[in-house]
C-alpha cells in the first residue's frame, strides 16, 4: 500500500475546517483533521506530517482553558499555516502578543493589500492591487512574535498576513477556504507547493490502496453489505466486491417506500450488471402495516430505523460465516462523531440503516469510504465504472418517501407520489437542470383541495415541489425554477397524474435538518 504524504489539520472549533480539507483534497493533498485536545507528541510522532495548518475557531487564547497546539509542532521542521484563530494562537505561543478587541474586530468582506516585499505563499495574489478576503474576528494580533515580518494589511488587521520564512511558519487572519475569499485557493495551492507536496491523492491511488486495504483486513471471510442503492452504498460494494469477489454478499430491503423503479433498478444493476450475490428483501407488506394509521413524523422513522434492522438482522443471519459488516460511512461523519470540546463522542450518523448492529450481531465493520468527502465517493464511484445514473444521483432519505408524505401513510398516497415525482424529475432532466441541483422532490400534502378540471369538479391531493441548491448539504437555498418551467411542470403533474389538482413550489430556503419535510 502506497504512504502518501499527509498534512495535518488541527482544529481549533471553526464551523469551516472542513472547508480546509476539501480545498486540500481538490489540490490531490491527502489531509486529516484532528481536534486539538488529541494532537499529542506522540500523535504527532506516528502520524509524521509534512506540514499542518491550524484552523480558525470561536476561543480566545486569554480565555481559561484556551485550545492551544502542543508546544512540540512548532519543532517539527514543517512548514506551518495559521487561520485567524490559528494566527493567534500561533502569534501567542512563539512571543507575539493578541489583544481583544479595541474597535479593531472584523467580521464580513475586506480588502487585503500588500506590503513591498514579496512572500512564495502569495504568488498569484495582489495582481489587481488587493484580495477580497472574509474576516471573522473579535481579537487581533497586536505584536508579531520574533521573525514574523508583515505581508498584507487590511483596514482593521495590520497583520492580516505574517511569515517567518525561515522557519516557513505562515500566518493569516482571514479564511482563505471560504469561497468569499476568491483567490484562497491559490494560497493554499502555494502552500502545499512550498511544503513539498506532489499532489499523489488521487483516486486511482485511492482504489488501489483500498483494495489492498479491504483484502487485508477480510482475509478469507465473508463481508455483507446493506445496500440502499444510493451513492455511498453503491460505492462501497462495488469497490470491496471488486476487492473480494464472491465473499461479499449485499442485503438490499425494499421498505415499499422507494421512488418509482427503484427496486428493479438496484436489483437489475447489482444482481445482473455486477453479478454481486444479492439477497433481496422485499418487506413493504411489513412495514406499510406497522406505519398504518400513524402520522407523527418521529414515529414513523424510529418505526422504519427498527424495523429496518430487525429485518437486515433476519437475513445476513442467513449467510453463514459472515464477520464483516460493511458501511457506506463518509469522512464528514466520522469528524462529526469526534466531540470537539473533549466530551463523550457523538455516535457516527445512524443515516446508513444499520445502527447498533455490528454490536448485535457480533460483527467487524468495513467502511473503506471512511477517508472520503461526498464528491470524492463520486470521483471513486467513475473511477470504478459505475454509471452517470448512479453517482450523480440527489440525495435520498433512508425513511423514504414516508419523510415526503406528511400525516398517515397509505399506499394510494405513495403511488401518487411515485408517479409525481417521477414526472418532476423527468422535467428537471429534460431542462438539463437536474446537476445543477443538489436534491429535488416532490412532497404529497396532507391536504385536499377543491379544483375544477375540465367539466368536473375534483376534491384531491396537494403537492408541493422542493429544489435546493447546495455544496455540502450543510446549508441551502431554494433553486430560481422560470415560471416558464413551474408551469409546465404544473400542467403534465394535473394531467399525467390521477388524485393531484393543484401544485405549489417551496421556495424557503433550508438549515440542514429541515432540507426534507419531516
Amino acid at each position: 500500500m502506497t504512504q502518501h504524504d499527509r498534512l495535518l489539520i488541527i482544529d481549533f472549533g471553526s464551523q469551516v475546517t472542513q472547508l480546509i480539507a476539501r480545498r486540500l483534497r481538490e489540490l490531490n493533498v491527502y489531509c486529516e483533521i484532528h481536534p486539538f485536545q488529541n494532537v499529542t507528541d506522540a500523535f504527532l510522532a506516528e502520524f509524521k506530517p509534512k506540514a499542518v495548518i491550524f484552523s480558525g475557531g470561536p476561543s480566545s487564547v486569554f480565555a481559561e482553558g484556551a485550545p492551544m497546539p502542543p508546544k512540540t509542532v512548532f519543532d517539527l521542521g514543517v512548514p506551518i499555516l495559521g487561520i485567524c484563530y490559528g494566527q493567534q494562537v500561533m502569534m501567542h505561543c512563539l512571543g507575539g502578543k493578541v489583544e481583544r478587541g479595541h474597535g479593531t474586530a472584523e467580521f464580513g468582506r475586506a480588502y487585503v493589500t500588500p506590503e513591498d516585499h514579496k512572500l512564495p505563499l502569495l504568488d498569484g495574489w495582489f495582481e489587481d492591487t488587493r484580495e477580497q478576503v472574509w474576516m471573522s474576528h473579535g481579537d487581533h494580533v497586536s505584536e508579531i512574535a520574533p521573525g514574523f515580518e508583515v505581508y498584507g494589511t487590511s483596514p482593521n488587521a495590520p497583520f492580516a498576513i505574517t511569515a517567518d520564512t525561515s522557519r516557513h511558519f505562515y500566518a493569516v487572519q482571514f479564511h482563505p477556504e471560504v469561497h468569499h475569499t476568491p483567490n484562497g485557493k491559490k494560497l493554499y495551492e502555494n502552500f502545499v507547493r512550498l511544503a513539498g507536496f506532489t499532489g499523489d491523492w488521487t483516486m486511482g491511488a485511492y482504489r488501489d490502496d483500498a483494495i489492498a486495504k479491504i483484502r487485508e483486513q477480510v482475509g478469507d471471510k465473508k463481508v455483507i453489505c446493506g445496500l440502499s442503492g444510493g451513492v455511498d452504498s453503491s460505492v462501497a460494494a462495488v469497490l470491496i466486491h471488486e476487492a473480494i469477489g464472491d465473499q461479499l454478499t449485499c442485503v438490499f430491503v425494499e421498505h415499499g417506500l422507494l421512488r418509482l423503479n427503484e427496486a428493479d433498478e438496484v436489483v437489475s444493476m447489482f444482481r445482473d450488471h455486477y453479478n454481486i450475490p444479492l439477497i433481496h428483501a422485499d418487506e413493504s407488506d411489513l412495514f406499510l402495516g406497522a406505519l398504518e394509521g400513524e402520522s407523527d413524523p418521529e414515529t414513523k422513522r424510529k418505526t422504519i430505523g427498527k424495523l429496518f434492522i430487525d429485518v437486515f438482522q433476519k437475513y445476513a443471519n442467513e449467510i453463514e460465516g459472515a464477520e464483516f459488516l460493511a458501511q457506506g460511512t463518509l469522512y464528514p461523519d466520522v469528524i462529526e462523531s469526534v466531540s470537539f470540546s473533549g466530551g463523550p463522542s457523538v455516535t457516527i450518523k445512524s443515516h446508513h440503516n444499520v445502527g447498533g448492529l455490528p454490536e448485535k450481531m457480533g460483527l467487524k465493520l468495513v467502511e473503506p469510504l471512511r477517508e472520503l468527502f461526498k464528491d470524492e465517493v463520486r470521483a471513486l464511484g467513475r473511477e470504478l465504472g459505475l454509471p452517470d445514473s448512479f453517482i450523480g444521483r440527489h440525495p435520498f432519505p433512508g425513511p423514504g418517501l414516508a419523510i415526503r408524505c406528511p400525516g398517515e401513510i397509505t399506499r394510494d398516497k405513495l403511488e401518487i407520489l411515485r408517479k409525481a415525482d417521477a414526472v418532476y424529475i423527468d422535467q428537471i432532466r429534460k431542462h438539463g437542470l437536474y446537476d445543477d441541483i443538489w436534491q429535488a422532490f416532490v412532497a404529497i400534502l396532507p391536504v385536499r383541495t377543491v379544483g375544477v378540471m375540465g367539466d368536473y369538479r375534483t376534491y384531491d391531493y396537494a403537492c408541493a415541489l422542493r429544489a435546493v441548491t447546495s455544496v455540502d448539504g450543510m446549508t441551502a437555498d431554494y433553486y430560481p425554477f422560470s415560471h416558464e418551467f413551474l408551469g409546465e411542470t404544473a400542467t403534465r403533474i394535473i394531467n399525467e397524474v390521477q388524485g393531484i389538482n393543484r401544485v405549489t413550489y417551496d421556495i424557503t430556503s433550508k438549515p440542514p435538518g429541515t432540507i426534507e419535510w419531516e
